[in-house]
């Protein structure tokens, strides 16, 4: 059994970040621009392991060419509307715990596999209160069928 303390990220502020934009004004253009990509078919596999930036615990997912090439696609229109994103490499992931400490390394532990299908992508707007971070959809993009 592994020991955990930190904060650990509710059920409702799961999610994965395709790519942060920041402080943005105009909601309206960021999710014109987001239907301008039609979100094709996927799934989303979670890879059964654990990773970490620094104190932040996360799953990790399997790297899946086409959700690659959706934030690919995102991205390059975001760029063409000039609205500003941070341009780190995606890392798909779910973050679980903040502040996290384990006695035992983060190396070590391993989660269950799990595969769910992608319904839709969401632009989301984040709250930062007391208890860390909340998370509220200002508007999403339906999977193409």
């Amino acid at each position: 059994m592994h020991q955990f303390t930190g904060r650990y990220v509710s059920d409702w502020d799961l999610h994965m970040t395709l790519t942060f934009i920041g402080e943005y004004p105009d909601a309206d253009h960021v999710l014109e621009t987001m239907a301008k990509v039609p979100v094709p078919p996927m799934t989303l596999t979670l890879g059964g392991y654990i990773g970490n930036f620094g104190d932040l615990l996360w799953a990790g997912a399997d790297r899946d060419p086409v959700l690659a090439q959706y934030v690919k696609s995102l991205r390059h229109v975001l760029a063409d509307q000039q609205i500003p994103f941070e341009r780190m490499e995606f890392n798909p992931h779910i973050t679980l715990l903040r502040r996290a400490y384990s006695p035992q390394s983060f190396a070590e532990i391993a989660v269950r596999r799990e595969t769910m299908p992608v319904r839709r992508i969401s632009l989301m707007r984040s709250d930062l209160g007391r208890r860390g971070a909340r998370y509220l959809e200002v508007g999403s993009a339906e999977v193409s069928v």
